[in-house]
């Protein structure tokens, strides 16, 4: 295949996009299954578990980060990288309601697209940062099923998570 040359990507509501191979090769699942198969030809590469919505919001993404260099594996460079606030471009890209951000991690996950992943995961973590936990509780609707003696050991078991 040409890699100037495009493939056809489906999502679960049946809208297709063209893609450059270029784009559709930052997902490791995409560039795995076009390596497999010899001859793409016409017919679209189903994604049963993206909508378009998300699928145009994946697309996005790495048509704005084709030409940003490999992720380091460093443990260094990660731990710098994951202080910093998300900024500029990637941050209004995650400007989305929780449902959306949340089915961008998922299509992320699935596809494979590491960069992708880490940014919708570190603006979760930056949601919750320096939140409480019934705070937490409250922004993301989770029902809180301790009792509050079960609430009060996993305290005590956890104190090292409250210094700082």
């Amino acid at each position: 295949m040409a890699e100037d040359s495009t493939v056809k990507l489906q999502s679960l509501d049946g809208k297709t996009y063209d893609v450059p191979l270029s784009i559709a090769r930052m997902s490791v699942t995409l560039k795995n299954m076009l390596e497999d198969i010899v001859d793409v030809g016409d017919a679209p590469i189903p994604l049963q578990t993206i909508t378009s919505t998300i699928l145009e919001k994946v697309i996005a993404f790495c048509t704005y980060h084709k030409d940003d260099p490999p992720q380091e594996q460093s443990d260094a460079a990660s731990n710098s990288k994951s202080i910093d606030p998300v900024s500029g471009w990637d941050a209004e890209f995650c400007k989305v309601d929780q449902a959306t951000l949340f089915e961008m991690i998922l299509a992320a996950n699935f596809l494979d697209i590491k960069p992708m992943l880490d940014l919708t995961c570190k603006s979760v973590a930056e949601m919750i940062r320096g939140k409480s936990p019934e705070d937490i509780r409250k922004q993301f609707n989770i029902k809180n099923d301790f009792t509050p003696e079960e609430e009060e050991i996993v305290r005590k078991e956890n104190e090292w998570c409250e210094e700082s």
